[in-house]
């Protein structure tokens, strides 16, 4: 072998060898990065657990509230609807108990005066026939 090529052969060397160093520097800094971000995410999968926990409890509350609030506002439609038709039913007996009677009444002044027309207009008739007779008197 002559000098020039023990001198690429050793090239090659230094290169084949700064390559393996490159590699095993990216192989380690890859290995670091994975355990730092592995740490990362345990510390932020340990501060969120709590606060999703908390946010499913409030979600639990607020489902809670809704049913609650559902049922409430059921029972008071329920309410409601009650009151209105026994109000309903009340007015209707007022009215069944006052037009009753109130027909009666308006009936009963309806004869009365009928009554005192007959009458006033039978002595209204004795008067006439006693003027007609006097004037025949004569």
């Amino acid at each position: 072998m002559s000098g020039r090529a023990e001198l690429f052969l050793g090239i090659i060397a230094v290169a084949t060898l700064a390559t393996a160093i490159v590699q095993v520097g990216v192989l380690v800094a890859a290995g670091l990065l994975a355990r730092r971000l592995q740490r990362v995410l345990e510390t932020t999968e340990r501060e969120l657990k709590p606060l999703l926990e908390h946010l499913n409890a409030i979600g639990r509350d607020a489902s809670r509230a809704a049913t609650l609030a559902t049922a409430q506002v059921e029972r008071a439609d329920r309410l409601f609807a009650d009151v209105a038709l026994r109000i309903e039913q009340i007015l209707s007996l007022i009215q069944s108990v006052v037009s009753g009677p109130l027909r009666e009444g308006v009936a009963m002044m309806s004869a009365l005066r009928a009554i005192l027309n007959f009458m006033r207009d039978t002595r209204a008739g004795r008067r006439t026939s006693a003027e007609d007779e006097d004037a025949l008197f004569v």
